[in-house]
């Protein structure tokens, strides 16, 4: 039955040809279950307004200043002697010959490493922030590098001229001569809010131009290790490698921030945390490198610290906010003011201090010679002191950015002796030193946890000061729930609230 259906189906298809051929529109009609019905489409209306929701105006401001930057820089490597590997891939000819000592790397061998220099080239991104060539991007895009390309929107290619560079912040300004170029319009890093939608722009992988979308996800972060000053705007927005140095503009096209790192976890990948510099930050750094061609920071001359819950109470302060002074630089500008160590610094010139990153960073961005009033908190009460800050000194300047963080309770697992005139050498401290040397801590003590270490110099417990081992066990009978530490560790001096 089946072959018969198979073998009288071309039969029929000629026959209804035939009356296609003679009948037209009715045979068409009588074959319709057989033809696709053409489709149908609804244009939209190319005068109607683009939707309220997108971003393309912002983009369309944004892109023509954003830029791709490549450098090169030629970095010294070491290339092995030895054409056979390892020793074990000589050929025992070449042994018989020159013996066992063949290719030996440690200088005793025939064949002896021989330095050569390799090119390496870098990836980044760049903004326009001036008609005239200006272009802030990131230190680590140019850092070290003998040429530098700046790559337009429409692929012109310009050498550009390293102006200044500042490590500290990661950021660089370049410059190129290109007549005049479309500028970003600069916004106002201080009014981002967390929740705002923000866009990255920029170069990734060197794939072309691209933009993400994100909010900012937090403000004045700080204290991660990225950079020597922090006060970075976190977002969401996909940054990768080569990103560092593309714009980070507000939903109105505006440059907020500097695109610098990620959160990579691992990973080179994004992983929905990065950071960028914000823009009035990047401006104030810009400014100088214009000027002077270098980044001159003022100089406050203190150690700042976290004010933890721990350390508040201790200091009898209701609010866990501030930067509490651990030391303070002989002849400095705050021990010249009158700053003491124990000393909360809440404000400067009126701007609320709330960690000591912030301020780190208040004191960075002012000229030297400014003249500040400083407000601390100091035994139960507030006092304002006016003080004119210098220059930093190139041999403080990582010391002013250190920071020492306390924690919590009681002085258990602590072996402690007296500090002799040896021990204080030895230390590095002045041979009048006082206090106890801690010489051993349990790991699992509540003092350790806090940030307690053994080789460090305890000089008061609770405000009293700590002049022998007898003070010592002294203060541990009359030791408190929270007790205040002041530590001497390698000649600085922090307070550990334990």
């Amino acid at each position: 039955m089946n072959m018969q259906w198979i073998l009288r189906r071309p039969k029929t298809a000629a026959v209804t040809m035939v009356l296609a051929l003679g009948l037209g529109g009715l045979a068409v009609a009588a074959a319709d279950h057989l033809i696709n019905p053409p489709a149908t489409f609804k244009f939209a209306n190319a005068d109607e307004p683009a939707s309220r929701n997108s971003f393309a105006p912002v983009v369309k401001r944004v892109l023509p200043s954003v830029v791709t930057i490549t450098s090169s820089r030629m970095v010294k490597t070491g290339m092995q002697g030895n054409p056979f590997g390892g020793d074990d891939q000589i050929p025992p000819m070449f042994r018989q010959f020159f013996g066992d000592n063949f290719g030996n790397g440690n200088g005793g061998g025939q064949f002896r490493t021989v330095p050569r220099q390799q090119k390496e080239e870098g990836l980044g991104s760049g903004v326009i922030v001036s008609p005239n060539g200006y272009i802030l991007t990131n230190n680590h895009v140019v850092d070290h590098a003998s040429s530098v390309t700046v790559i337009m929107p429409d692929k012109q290619e310009y050498k550009a001229r390293v102006v200044g560079t500042d490590s500290k912040t990661d950021l660089a300004v370049v410059k190129i001569d290109a007549g005049t170029l479309d500028a970003v319009t600069i916004g106002d890093s201080d009014k981002v809010q967390v929740g705002d939608y923000v866009l990255a722009v920029g170069n990734p992988f060197g794939i072309g131009k691209t933009v993400t979308m994100g909010i900012v996800s937090a403000t004045g972060r700080a204290n991660l290790g990225i950079e020597d000053y922090e006060d970075f705007i976190q977002t969401d927005a996909a940054i990768n490698h080569g990103n560092s140095g593309g714009a980070l503009v507000n939903d109105r096209g505006e440059l907020v921030g500097i695109n610098t790192a990620i959160l990579a976890n691992g990973s080179e990948g994004n992983q929905g945390i990065g950071f960028a510099v914000p823009v009035n930050v990047a401006r104030k750094v810009m400014d100088q490198i214009i000027k002077n061609g270098k980044v001159t920071r003022a100089y406050l001359g203190v150690m700042a610290q976290e004010v933890t819950p721990a350390i508040a109470k201790a200091f009898h302060e209701p609010r866990v906010t501030g930067a509490l002074i651990g030391d303070v630089t002989p002849d400095s500008p705050a021990q010249k003011a009158g700053l003491e160590k124990g000393d909360i610094i809440l404000a400067l010139d009126g701007n609320p201090v709330n960690s000591s990153a912030e301020l780190r960073m208040h004191v960075s961005l002012m000229e030297p010679g400014t003249r500040v009033n400083v407000k601390v908190f100091r035994e139960g009460a507030e006092k304002t002191l006016p003080l004119t800050l210098a220059e930093m000194p190139t041999e403080t300047a990582k010391a002013e950015q250190q920071e020492n963080n306390g924690t919590e309770d009681a002085l258990q697992g602590i072996t402690v002796e007296n500090v002799s005139a040896r021990t204080a050498r030895q230390l590095g401290l002045p041979a009048t030193a006082t206090g106890v040397v801690v010489t051993s801590i349990d790991p699992n003590s509540k003092a350790a946890e806090s940030g307690l270490q053994r080789g460090d110099v305890i000089q008061e417990v609770n405000h009293k000061p700590v002049r022998s081992t007898a003070d010592f066990e002294a203060a541990m009978r009359n030791a408190k729930d929270t007790n205040l530490l002041l530590v001497n560790r390698q000649g600085s001096t922090m307070y550990l609230a334990v």
